[in-house]
């Protein structure tokens, strides 16, 4: 059984979230910010879990399709989406060791989904819960990595807000990392849209408004961030070079009185071989 409206759902959930990977991605290019490239890798994961959401309900669910939709979309792209706050708000330092924890973190969990077994045939027409078909291992990852991801962004929003209550920081921080909460919220709201939509509705659904809100918090976190063809500022105009205890010169070029070297006189004035 086809389900159109989820496919195309889920098919502009993935380009929405691959132009916004690619935007920061650029800013990342431009400015060398390492949250830029945190947002970039987890927009990544959003519009491969999409495409996965896609063709899962387009062509109907494999075991490698549910396993990559499951690993990128309810594993690994909250902790990595979260790296970019630690690295906005903690600089790059504590960032970097943050990144070695969510690749780790991710490594294993990628190795944990692709050899668990399922505990229950896989159905094709519908988006199967990870409670039913999955070991607890791939279920405790899930919950983990989504859990810690969410309470490092909210945390991430509370103290920018902190931040610019007390010390005036600016208050685009507060914005940024409050719309990235909203937009955790949202994508962790699809479990109440399963009571009246359908599951990969509901999933398709979340996934886009999720995606749209997170991207206005990295528009928020960009802040008035030039772009890679800037302005060229105008040249200085050219003044003549002056002499110390000379007044300068109004014309430019040689003077009508003085011999220039095309005229007899310019020519008899030049060098001569010395002697």
């Amino acid at each position: 059984m086809h389900h159109p409206l989820d496919s195309a759902v889920a098919t502009a959930a993935a380009l929405v979230a691959l132009a916004f990977s690619l935007w920061t991605f650029d800013g990342w290019l431009a400015r060398r910010r390492r949250h830029d490239l945190a947002w970039s890798v987890a927009l990544g994961m959003f519009a491969l879990a999409a495409g996965a959401l896609a063709a899962g309900a387009q062509g109907g669910w494999s075991g490698p399709v549910f396993r990559a939709f499951y690993l990128l979309g309810a594993i690994v792209n909250v902790p990595v989406l979260a790296l970019g706050t630690v690295y906005l708000l903690a600089g790059v330092r504590r960032g970097d060791q943050a990144a070695l924890v969510v690749a780790m973190f991710g490594a294993f969990a990628a190795g944990v989904v692709v050899t668990a077994r399922f505990t229950a045939p896989l159905p094709r027409d519908q988006l199967a819960q990870g409670s039913r078909v999955f070991e607890p291992l791939p279920r405790v990852l899930a919950a983990t990595g989504s859990a810690g991801g969410a309470i490092v962004i909210f945390a991430g929003a509370a103290l920018s807000a902190w931040r610019v209550r007390r010390s005036g920081a600016p208050g685009r921080l507060m914005w940024s990392n409050g719309l990235i909460a909203a937009g955790t919220l949202i994508l962790g709201g699809s479990g109440t849209l399963n009571s009246v939509f359908g599951a990969m509705t509901a999933f398709a659904t979340t996934l886009l408004a999720g995606i749209v809100v997170i991207f206005a918090g990295f528009l928020a976190a960009a802040g008035d961030r030039p772009g890679r063809s800037g302005s060229i500022p105008p040249a200085e105009p050219w003044r003549p070079a002056t002499v110390p205890g000379q007044p300068v010169r109004a014309d430019i070029g040689p003077s009508r009185s003085q011999p220039t070297s095309a005229s007899p006189a310019g020519a008899a004035s030049g060098l001569r071989p010395s002697r």
